[in-house]
């Protein structure tokens, strides 16, 4: 039980790496918060952690809405009277090149990722400052994070600042036992996606098979899509490392795609 006895709050984890995110936490005997834009959402998740034995809450919360994220994060507080973990992973997509990229689109993209991370953040550290225990702060970034591809420039832009944003975390919450990381992950075969497979394959002009062979895992060492238990495994060892020794890092799992 790597986490017994923490307390750990999951943007977009209604489903997808989230979700799954969630479920880990459980099981290595955190409380989990299963936060999402919708509550059905929220709600199924955190009934599944409950269902299996686990402890779980649903909080509804739109991560670019300041009210929203300041009442979503004290009711977790207010429920189990602390606030270890948080883990920034609510995202969203959008296909398109710079040229045609319509400005409401880009600002929708970097918000979710970037106002959101910013937002729960700050709302997190104001009760894990208060805490003699600190605590962690865990990014979702993304092999995008380091480097750039076509048709997602709101994307790459933002996953690309969760590297700096990370990075301030880090050098201010040491003073507070806080430390901060970022989970650079390369593609996984989520909703999030699999809905770019088309999207690519119209833009590009190519088969969707030739999209996940010549585009997504082209890149790795064996052609081989990162998974939901990969993605798992290193948020749980993030989250249950004992020392600031471990704060400040991108760390990529990605079979291969962009070694440091």
């Amino acid at each position: 039980m790597r986490m017994e006895n923490q307390v750990a709050l999951i943007t977009g984890a209604g489903r997808g790496i989230g979700r799954a995110i969630a479920q880990g936490y459980a099981e290595e005997g955190a409380c989990v918060a299963v936060a999402d834009l919708s509550t059905e959402t929220a709600q199924e998740a955190s009934q599944a952690i409950l269902a299996a034995g686990g402890e779980a809450m649903a909080v509804t919360m739109d991560v670019t809405d300041e009210h929203a994220v300041n009442a979503g994060v004290a009711s977790v507080y207010e429920r189990w009277g602390r606030l270890d973990v948080l883990v920034a992973n609510a995202g969203i997509q959008h296909i398109d090149p710079i040229d045609k990229l319509d400005f409401a689109d880009w600002r929708k993209v970097v918000s979710v990722h970037l106002d959101g991370a910013f937002l729960t953040t700050r709302a997190a550290l104001k009760y894990m400052y208060a805490s003699d225990r600190g605590g962690t702060v865990i990014y979702m970034g993304s092999v995008h994070s380091k480097e750039a591809s076509p048709l997602k420039a709101p994307y790459v832009a933002a996953k690309h600042a969760l590297a700096g944003l990370c990075r301030s975390v880090a050098k201010e919450g040491a003073a507070h036992g806080v430390r901060s990381n970022l989970i650079c992950p390369g593609f996984v075969r989520t909703p999030l996606v699999e809905k770019q497979i088309p999207e690519q394959a119209r833009e590009l002009g190519i088969s969707e098979d030739e999209v996940i062979r010549n585009v997504m895992l082209k890149q790795t060492v064996d052609q081989t899509f990162t998974t939901l238990e990969d993605v798992t495994e290193l948020a749980i060892h993030l989250a249950a490392f004992p020392s600031n020794a471990l704060t400040g890092q991108s760390v990529v799992v990605s079979h291969g795609w962009h070694m440091q």
